[in-house]
């Protein structure tokens, strides 16, 4: 058996332990998971400066080496993210519907686990914390396979969480960890472990997710990659088109949420763009874009490369930029459906009838009005952290939180009818 297979056999022996057990000891195993974290900041961050020193080596461009990076801050937010999961309602058990049918027999429709999830991600070791938390709040045992290139980490984080289990009185193999292996062989196994994995989340680039969903046997939850837009409508503020598209784009560029294209009504090309293209520029922002973006960008001294098809359809996930000049709300929401990965876009204008088009016409899990894609996040959500970012639209869709890990059955109570 390999090893994956193995450690997914532990942890299914484990999911009827912690699918049964009190809120309030899963609660206290989270809240645990958070003082461990806090108790060994200086070892976990020992542990990511030398997977920090070898993806330096070897050459990690530095908005990926930003999304691998943990500092005593960032540890931080990760124990409170994990303290407001713990103190969220439970969604196990809680009953979504009910009726009594002819007979008179009860039914009652109920939330309860999903049993064994596998989370496959890349160099996020926050995402440790995050799945083993969310996981455990819904009642579900975890087996995690992140990136080789943030294996000390998240080893360092899945130690403090398998001791929080032992200390609030839960199992340990709850929480699996498949350790690193460059081959991939391990991350193929769980991809067909039926009858030991119930659903498999991959969270990461689009190569990763696309892999994924095409060789797996298991049912696979699919979250997205992250070509978002900001569209400036020719009734946009400039001054909230400057201040959320550098946001979109310069706060973590290496992020799913961030923004990789911008369209802007070419009527107001004119007014807009110099003051947002200028600002880009000032955050180091390599641009690229059509004819009149361009020609724009000349007159106010910013300098834009010519995009190309491949541009429109990329997440760079790094400090670039495509920029295309459109006819209006109709070109913009055909521009997004065409282009777009389903994740996050956003329309800046002063025009409520134009933002309600835009959100109405766009395909996707989250869409603003005059605010940054940066926000489709579970915690900013309310949802405490996230297991990801669905794009499909079974099951769940958008970031997913515990209730999410969740299916229903149905319980029927009678008193002896029969059919």
């Amino acid at each position: 058996m390999s090893e994956a297979r193995r450690l997914a056999a532990l942890a299914k022996r484990s999911c009827g332990v912690v699918g049964i057990a009190p809120a309030t000891m899963r609660s206290e195993a989270i809240s645990a998971a958070a003082r461990e974290i806090r108790a060994r900041t200086e070892e976990i961050c020992a542990a990511n400066e030398r997977d920090l020193e070898r993806a330096r080596r070897a050459g990690m461009p530095l908005p990926l080496q930003d999304r691998l990076l943990l500092d005593a801050g960032r540890l931080d937010a990760i124990a409170e993210s994990l303290l407001s999961i713990a103190r969220q309602d439970d969604p196990v058990g809680r009953v979504v519907g009910g009726m009594t049918i002819a007979s008179g027999a009860r039914v009652e429709q109920v939330r309860v686990p999903l049993g064994v999830v596998a989370i496959v991600y890349e160099a996020r070791p926050n995402v440790t914390a995050d799945a083993f938390a969310l996981c455990l709040r819904s009642g579900n045992a975890c087996v995690l396979k992140g990136g080789s290139a943030a294996n000390e980490s998240c080893l360092a984080i899945v130690a403090a969480c398998r001791a929080a289990l032992e200390g609030a009185g839960l199992p340990a193999d709850a929480l699996q960890y498949v350790s690193d292996d460059t081959t991939h062989a391990e991350t193929a196994e769980l991809l067909t472990a039926n009858g030991l994995v119930d659903v498999l989340i991959p969270r990461g680039g689009a190569a990763l997710i696309r892999s994924c969903v095409e060789s797996a046997t298991v049912p696979v939850i699919e979250t997205g990659t992250g070509n978002c837009h900001v569209y400036l409508h020719e009734a946009a503020d400039a001054e909230k088109a400057v201040a959320i598209v550098v946001n979109a784009k310069c706060q973590r560029p290496g992020v799913c949420n961030a923004a990789e294209s911008l369209l802007v009504d070419a009527s107001a090309a004119e007014r807009l763009l110099p003051p947002v293209l200028t600002a880009l520029a000032e955050h180091g922002v390599e641009l690229v874009g059509d004819g009149l973006a361009r020609r724009v960008a000349a007159a106010c001294g910013v300098e834009m490369g010519e995009a190309t098809e491949d541009d429109w359809g990329r997440e760079y996930l790094d400090l670039k930029m495509s920029v295309r000049c459109v006819s209006g709300v109709e070109e913009a929401v055909a521009h997004v459906n065409h282009y777009g990965t389903g994740h996050s876009e956003a329309i800046v204008s002063e025009s409520y009838a134009a933002c309600e088009e835009f959100l109405a016409g766009v395909d996707a899990a989250a869409v603003y009005a005059n605010a940054s894609t940066r926000f489709t996040d579970g915690g900013m959500f309310g949802l405490g952290g996230e297991i990801g970012i669905s794009t499909q639209k079974l099951h769940a869709r958008g970031p997913m939180g515990a209730e999410a890990l969740t299916t229903t059955k149905y319980v029927i109570r009678g008193e002896g009818q029969t059919r």
